[in-house]
C-alpha cells in the first residue's frame, strides 16, 4: 500500500446493496448489511438459521433438540434394527433438511463446490456405509455450531447496528409559528424545526432559539455532555437532554451526519484488509482441491494401505469435513468487522478492514495543525492598525470573515462581538491557504496572510513570533494586522508520545502558518519535524516525498480536519479526520473518522486496529493447525468422524468465540 494511490470504493448513495456481498453467487437481500455476507463463500446465514432473527433461531432451536432426542432413541439399547435406522434417519433429515436442500438448489444451478455440498457428501456417504450416529452428528453437530455462530454474528453486530438508533423517525417543523409533526426526509435546508428535552436531533443545524445540553456520545463516544446556545452548530444524532431548542436547518436528512455516517458503516464490508482477501480466493480454490484430493484417497486407500473399501470411503469422508474452511472463512472477516465494531464505540469510524490493518503497520504519522494538534479556538491577543482604529481594523476583519468556517476566523468574529448585516457583503472568495476577499459596502477588502498582502503590493511591518497574524486591507491599502494565538489541546503531547511508543518511527506536521508559529506548537507538541507556509498542494507534494520514507510493508498516516486537508487525508496510506464538527470534505476523503477532537483516540484506534490482527492470525494458525493434524490422523485411520466434527464445527466455534474478545478489549490497558 505504501506509495501508491488508495483504490476507493465508487459514490454510495443509499443503503447496502447486492453488491456489497462477497458472495456473488448468493447475493444477500439488500436489506442486510453488507457484513452479513462477508462470510458466504463459505455460509448461507440467511437460511442456516432457521430464519432471521430470535423466532427463527427459536424454531431451529426447538429443530435441533428433536433431532438430538431422536438421535439419542435410536441407539437404546435392544431397540429393533429397523426402529433403530428409522430414528437415526429422522434425526439425520431433520436436522440437516435444508442442507440437503441447498446443495441440492446449487448442484442444479452449477454451484457445487460450497460448503452444503461438503456437509452433504460426506453425511450422506457416512450413512450409506453404515456409519448412521456419525452421519447424524456430523449434521447436528454442523447446525449447532451454525445457530451459536449466528448469535455471535449478532452480538459483533450490536454495537454497530445501535447507530441505526440515531436518525430519528419524525421532526417537529415549525409551521405558521407552530410545530407540526414530519418525516425528516420531508425537511428543507433553511426550514425551522423544534426539539423537545429527551428527543434526538433529526437533521444538521444551527440553534436560533433555547439553551440545553446535548448528549453527543452516539456520535463520539463521550459521554460528557455539550451545551447548545443560540448559535452553536447542532448533528442529527445528538440528544437534547434539557431545554427546548429552535434549530434552523442547514442540511438535508441524506446529507446530515447520522446518515452518512451510516453510510460509511455499510460501505465498510466493501473495503476488506489482505487476509480478508486471501481467505475468500483461499476458499474459492481450496475447496474443489480438497475434493479432488478426497477422491483420490477413496481411490487409492484401499489398495495402497490394504484396508477395504468402506474403511477407505470412510476416511475420505472424513477428510471432506475436516477439509470446510469455515473457521477461516468466518472468523477473519468476523475478526476484522468486530475491530471496527469496537472501534465504533470508542468513537472512531474506521471504513474498512483494509484501513484497520493499515492502521497496525503505520510507521510515519502526519498532521495538520490548526484543529487537530491545537484546540482551533484563537484567542484575539493584540491588534495593530495601521490607518484606523481597533474598533474598525477588527470590524472590516470580522466582516470580511463573517461566511468563513474556519476556527482563525471564528474567533475574530467572536472577538468583535458584533452581528454581521449580511447585505453590506458580496462576492466572498476563499483564497486556498492565503485568506478570503469580499467586497464590504461596495469595497474590495481582503483577510489572510502575509503572502496575500505581498501579492497585492502591500508592505507589510514584521510579525511578532509565535502567533498567529490576520492582515487586513482595503483597496489599495493596508489597514493592519489582528495577531491571534493558538494552543494544544490537552491530550496531544501525550497521544504523540503514545504513538512512539507503538511503533510510530516519525511524526511530521504540515502547516499553512508561519514558521514562527509552526515552531513553538511544534516544539511543545514533541513533533520531530515542522514544516511550515505550505499551501494545500504543496501538503501533498510533502505527503510524496514522506511516502518514499516509508519502510516496505509499512504506511503513513495523516490526520487533518479542514477542507484544505481533503487532498492529503486521500493520498496518504490512511486518511484520518479529526472532529464530528470537522469540514464535511475531510470527513468524506477520509478513511478514519475520529468523532472525537482528541488525537487520542487515534491511539486508541491503532491499539484496536493491532489486537485485531494479533486475533486473526490466531484464528488462522490456529484453525490451519488443527485442520492439518485431523487430516493427516484420518488418513492414517487415527481420527474418526467424531474428530472431523470437532476440527469443522469445534474450531470455528473456538475462532469465533476468540475474534468476539475483540468487542470486550480495553483500549486503556
Amino acid at each position: 500500500m505504501t506509495g501508491r494511490k488508495k483504490s476507493r470504493p465508487g459514490p454510495r448513495h443509499g443503503g447496502t446493496s447486492e453488491s456489497a456481498c462477497a458472495c456473488r453467487e448468493d447475493p444477500c437481500s439488500s436489506s442486510a448489511s453488507a457484513q452479513d455476507c462477508a462470510c458466504c463463500a463459505c455460509h448461507d446465514h440467511s437460511h442456516a438459521h432457521g430464519g432471521s432473527g430470535e423466532e427463527g433461531r427459536g424454531a431451529s432451536r426447538l429443530r435441533l433438540i428433536v433431532s438430538g432426542l431422536l438421535l439419542a432413541l435410536a441407539f437404546l439399547p435392544g431397540l429393533p434394527g429397523p426402529l433403530s435406522f428409522l430414528l437415526g434417519a429422522a434425526a439425520y433429515l431433520l436436522a440437516g433438511w435444508d442442507v440437503l436442500l441447498r446443495a441440492g438448489r446449487n448442484l442444479a444451478a452449477g454451484r457445487v463446490f460450497d460448503e452444503n455440498f461438503l456437509m452433504s457428501l460426506a453425511s450422506l456417504g457416512a450413512f450409506f456405509i453404515g456409519q448412521r450416529a456419525e452421519a447424524a452428528a456430523v449434521m447436528l453437530f454442523y447446525q449447532v455450531g451454525e445457530l451459536f455462530q449466528g448469535y455471535a454474528v449478532d452480538r459483533s453486530r450490536r454495537s454497530v447496528r445501535e447507530l441505526m438508533d440515531l436518525r430519528p423517525d419524525r421532526a417537529f417543523r415549525i409551521v405558521d409559528g407552530r410545530p407540526v409533526e414530519t418525516n425528516p426526509e420531508d425537511i428543507a435546508v433553511g426550514d425551522l424545526i423544534l426539539v423537545h428535552p429527551g428527543e434526538k436531533i433529526p437533521l444538521d443545524g444551527d440553534v436560533l432559539e433555547g439553551e440545553s445540553w446535548l448528549d453527543t456520545s452516539a456520535l463520539t463516544g463521550e459521554s460528557e455532555p455539550r451545551p447548545a446556545n443560540p448559535g452553536s452548530p447542532v448533528l442529527s444524532g445528538f440528544l437534547n437532554q434539557s431545554g427546548v431548542l429552535k434549530v434552523r436547518v442547514q442540511k438535508t436528512y441524506g446529507d446530515s451526519t447520522a446518515s452518512r455516517i451510516l453510510r460509511l458503516v455499510e460501505d465498510s464490508a466493501e473495503n476488506k484488509a489482505v487476509p480478508e482477501q486471501f481467505i475468500t480466493k483461499f476458499a474459492g480454490i481450496y475447496t474443489p482441491a480438497v475434493v479432488a484430493v478426497a477422491i483420490i484417497l477413496a481411490l487409492l486407500l484401499p489398495p495402497l494401505a490394504g484396508i477395504g473399501w468402506a474403511e477407505g470411503l470412510h476416511r475420505a469422508l472424513i477428510f471432506l469435513v475436516v477439509s470446510c474452511p469455515c473457521a477461516l472463512v468466518i472468523s477473519v472477516p468476523m475478526g476484522y468487522f468486530a475491530g471496527i465494531g469496537r472501534a465504533s464505540r470508542a468513537g472512531v469510524l474506521v471504513k474498512g478492514g483494509n484501513y484497520l490493518e493499515a492502521l497496525c503497520h503505520a510507521e510515519i504519522a502526519v498532521f495538520d495543525k490548526t484543529g487537530t494538534l491545537t484546540r482551533g479556538k484563537f484567542r484575539v491577543v493584540k491588534l495593530a492598525p495601521v490607518s484606523v482604529s481597533d474598533k474598525e481594523l477588527l470590524e472590516y476583519a470580522a466582516l470580511v470573515e463573517s461566511l468563513s468556517s474556519h476556527p482563525v476566523a471564528r474567533s475574530i468574529r467572536e472577538a468583535w462581538g458584533g452581528s454581521a448585516d449580511t447585505t453590506r457583503i458580496s462576492e466572498y472568495t476563499e483564497l486556498p491557504g492565503k485568506g478570503v476577499r469580499a467586497r464590504v459596502d461596495g469595497q474590495s477588502v481582503w483577510a489572510g496572510t502575509r503572502i496575500l498582502m505581498e501579492d497585492l503590493g502591500l508592505s507589510v511591518p514584521g510579525d511578532d513570533p509565535g502567533e498567529t497574524v490576520v492582515h487586513v486591507a482595503k483597496g489599495g491599502a493596508y489597514l493592519g494586522g489582528v495577531f491571534l494565538r493558538d494552543t494544544l489541546k490537552k491530550d496531544t503531547a501525550e497521544a504523540l508520545r503514545a504513538l512512539k511508543s507503538a511503533g510510530v518511527r516519525k511524526t511530521v506536521m504540515l502547516t499553512g502558518d508561519r514558521e514562527e508559529v509552526a515552531a513553538r506548537i511544534g516544539k511543545e507538541a514533541g513533533i520531530d519535524e515542522v514544516v511550515s507556509g505550505l499551501l494545500p498542494i504543496d501538503k501533498v507534494s510533502r505527503i510524496e516525498v514522506l511516502l518514499k520514507e516509508t519502510s516496505p510493508g509499512r504506511t503513513l498516516l495523516y490526520a487533518g480536519d479542514g477542507i484544505n486537508d481533503a487532498p492529503a487525508l486521500r493520498r496518504a496510506d490512511v486518511g484520518v479526520a479529526m472532529g464530528a464538527l470537522g469540514s464535511d470534505a475531510a470527513m468524506e476523503a477520509a478513511d478514519v473518522v475520529i468523532m472525537t477532537d482528541e488525537l487520542s483516540s487515534l491511539v486508541s484506534a491503532m491499539k484496536i486496529a493491532r489486537s485485531t490482527r494479533r486475533i486473526v492470525q490466531e484464528n488462522i494458525a490456529f484453525a490451519i493447525s488443527v485442520k492439518l493434524l485431523v487430516l493427516v490422523m484420518g488418513a492414517l485411520g487415527l481420527a474418526g468422524m467424531w474428530q472431523a466434527v470437532f476440527a469443522d464445527v469445534g474450531v470455528s466455534l473456538l475462532a469465533v468465540a476468540n475474534a468476539m474478545r475483540l468487542l470486550r478489549f480495553r483500549v486503556n490497558e
